[in-house]
């Protein structure tokens, strides 16, 4: 049929109209537009196709008809119309993708990978205050490369971000690059950086990045692990009363258990009970450093000599709450390890805090409260103490096939060799006086 408008624009949905003298030509309506297209057979496999030519009345019958030669023109030609035009659809969505990709990549800056990273791994896995430094080191020490994208840093970036550290701070730097690893790697799991972005920060500087040990007063002390001696033991025993109470007790704690500083200073009287044998604090596991492995559990600790009249003095008087609170703090919590470790320097010959407070100085030098620690275990060695019973003592978890066999908790040796050790040290004490 000849071409006529009325009958166009009265079409009505799934209806078409054909041309006469253009085969394969028709005008066809939906519920919203009248189209154009060309149907044909394919030259290549024989099949029905059909190509979009445009939308009527924007597009005339005459410009359609020039449209349709051009179509047939190429089909004669053994082209498949309709396959270039899905293969040209394809190629323009892959082109898009990747342009997505890249702006992507562009934006997602080192900033926006370290918060994912802390807001997915770092504070669902990690104790508070562990996850609380790792934020601070972001935010202070990542420099120029916070706002870079991530896709982009380079290995010498990387190395001189790390090596502004290094020097001054070696053991923050070392930290630092052991988390930026572990963030690139969380975010190339994740799909947010492209496999082929390599993580500079597992390979930059490794094995390089080591401690000079403290300084004291201007004065490297090296990185010695500091043990007291016997005698040592016994002067500064003497001396505890110099400190305040609080102070004084937390310190005999871990001479007396060898538990560590923070499991001490988050005592609760209700980790307190009593068994046929004796008195015992039983840290949950949750307070514990090996809070993250699987196997691990609550930690056993006897209660013997000092250690015991410690904790039912100040269990008398803070009940089953935090038995070593911070001092002023509303609602109650728990005294911060660093205070420990500042009031303990504080006292030592060589502090200059407060300058102008006149007060005795330790006659034991050189030392930390974790020293203790330390110095506990290594007199459970000398009194003759199997290495598992002592590792127990300590929390320790043993290694490997070990830890996953040997479940034995030790108890009795615990109770056994923490009584030899307070008498050991009471001895000491008693022989200094």
């Amino acid at each position: 049929m000849n071409f006529d408008a009325r009958n166009a624009k009265l079409l009505k949905p799934g209806e078409h109209i054909t041309l006469d003298g253009y085969p394969g030509l028709r005008l066809e309506a939906n519920t919203t537009y009248r189209t154009w297209l060309y149907r044909y057979k394919s030259p290549v496999d024989g099949r029905m196709r059909r190509v979009k030519i445009g939308h009527w009345p924007a597009l005339s019958m005459p410009a359609a008809v020039v449209a349709w030669e051009g179509l047939r023109d190429r089909r004669d030609a053994g082209e498949d119309p309709a396959a270039v035009v899905k293969a040209k659809r394809v190629e323009a969505r892959a082109d898009a993708a990747k342009e997505a990709e890249r702006s992507s990549a562009s934006t997602y800056t080192v900033r926006r990978l370290c918060e994912d990273y802390m807001r997915e791994h770092v504070t669902r896995h990690r104790a508070k205050k562990g996850a609380d430094e790792i934020g601070r080191m972001f935010s202070k020490m990542l420099g120029t490369v916070n706002d870079l994208p991530a896709s982009s840093i380079t290995r010498s970036q990387a190395f001189d971000l790390i090596q502004i550290y290094a020097g001054t701070a070696p053991v923050q730097a070392g930290k630092l690059r052991c988390e930026l690893g572990a963030a690139w790697d969380h975010s190339l799991d994740a799909g947010r950086l492209s496999d082929a972005t390599p993580n500079w920060w597992r390979l930059i500087l490794r094995g390089k990045i080591r401690s000079t040990g403290k300084a004291i007063s201007g004065v490297k002390i090296g990185t010695v692990k500091r043990v007291l001696s016997e005698d040592e033991t016994a002067k500064l025993v003497l001396w505890l009363p110099n400190f305040t109470r609080l102070i004084s007790d937390i310190l005999t704690m871990y001479l007396w258990t060898g538990t560590r500083g923070a499991e001490i200073a988050a005592m609760h009287g209700a980790e307190m009970s009593e068994e046929p044998d004796g008195w015992w604090w039983t840290i949950p596991k949750e307070k514990t450093k090996n809070a993250r492995h699987e196997n691990a559990t609550d930690l056993r600790v006897p209660l013997v000599g000092r250690a015991l009249e410690v904790v039912w003095r100040r269990k008398n008087i803070h009940g089953d709450g935090p038995l070593f609170p911070a001092r002023g703090v509303n609602p109650i919590r728990s005294i911060e390890q660093k205070t420990i470790q500042s009031s303990v320097f504080t006292y030592q010959p060589y502090s200059e805090t407060r300058p102008g407070w006149l007060r005795p100085r330790l006659p034991v030098t050189h030392w930390a409260p974790h020293d203790l620690r330390r110095t506990a275990r290594t007199l459970l060695a000398k009194l003759g103490c199997r290495d598992e019973v002592a590792e127990a003592i300590l929390g320790h978890m043993p290694p490997g096939v070990k830890g996953t066999y040997n479940r034995h908790a030790y108890d009795n040796e615990r109770r056994v060799w923490l009584t030899r050790l307070s008498e050991h040290i009471e001895s000491l004490v008693e022989s200094s006086r």
